[in-house]
């Protein structure tokens, strides 16, 4: 699969409550990530709006239901429409998640993590390369946040990533704020995450909030990027470079202009640390 994906900037989530206010102010956005379930219709008023904005931003298709570690088999009725949605609005790139989130025909709408084994490892990576070839796209895989480890692991997370990227030629979608919820969670350290993934696979970067209960952290995606993920994102783009950056939001939504100030101290924060990277080259 080829890897030559752009560097599209900084977006954001595209949902709903903003639709009118996008078309009506052509905001500062660099680009805006979609969530794929939500376009896999005939018609109707959200796919209108995708396609008003699709012709004025650049997009990429993000998915929350491939289940691309489940023990049964790829939905290939699914795929097929993500395909067809593809081919309608040209993403830059098809991303999904590196879990599991189908039990036998239901939807468990969450996003659950895999035991990191090398049964796994040649499972996931075999779905992984007939994904592609399906969409005939390179698909990108994020780190999801976890709560639970599996006993039986062998590989600790980043390790599991580095081998999946090797053998399947998937790309990566680096969420911070998930490393961060993560570590926190089972106590590791979060820039040794990062910094044992490999670089030349990273296309794309998270940014959200979180709900911090002091002896545990639970990703939900409705508050603003604290502190130590801004911290950690800049030390991320000072050892990788430039990378396309997505602010998240799912819940609570603020006034459209507070999250687009929230999306310019991405950028600033970004352009600091990519300055000081230049400085170090």
């Amino acid at each position: 699969m080829a890897t030559s994906l752009p560097f599209l900037g900084y977006g954001l989530g595209l949902r709903n409550e903003y639709y009118e206010q996008i078309l009506e102010q052509s905001p500062a956005v660099d680009w805006f990530e979609v969530i794929s379930e939500n376009y896999l219709v005939q018609g109707g008023k959200a796919l209108y709006y995708l396609d008003a904005i699709a012709e004025r931003y650049p997009v990429v298709m993000h998915g929350v239901s491939l289940s691309i570690g489940g023990p049964h088999a790829l939905d290939l009725d699914y795929l097929k429409q993500i395909k067809q949605l593809a081919e309608r609005i040209q993403p830059a790139w098809v991303s999904d998640h590196l879990c599991w989130s189908r039990g036998n025909a239901h939807q468990l709408h969450d996003l659950l993590p895999l035991p990191y084994t090398e049964e796994s490892l040649y499972h996931v990576a075999g779905r992984v390369r007939q994904v592609q070839d399906i969409l005939q796209r390179p698909l990108v895989l994020e780190n999801v946040s976890s709560y639970v480890r599996a006993r039986s692991d062998e590989f600790t997370e980043w390790e599991f990533l580095n081998a999946l990227a090797h053998l399947s030629g998937c790309q990566l979608l680096l969420d911070v704020n998930n490393v961060y919820v993560s570590a926190r969670n089972h106590g590791f350290d979060a820039w040794t995450f990062i910094r044992n993934l490999p670089p030349q696979s990273i296309r794309q970067l998270h940014l959200a909030g979180h709900l911090d209960y002091g002896d545990y952290v639970v990703d939900t995606h409705d508050h603003p990027v604290c502190d130590p993920v801004w911290a950690l994102y800049q030390q991320t783009l000072e050892h990788i470079g430039p990378v396309s950056t997505l602010l998240e939001r799912d819940d609570r939504f603020p006034p459209f202009h507070e999250l687009l100030d929230e999306l310019d101290k991405a950028r600033e924060l970004g352009a600091s640390a990519l300055a000081r990277r230049a400085l170090c080259a």
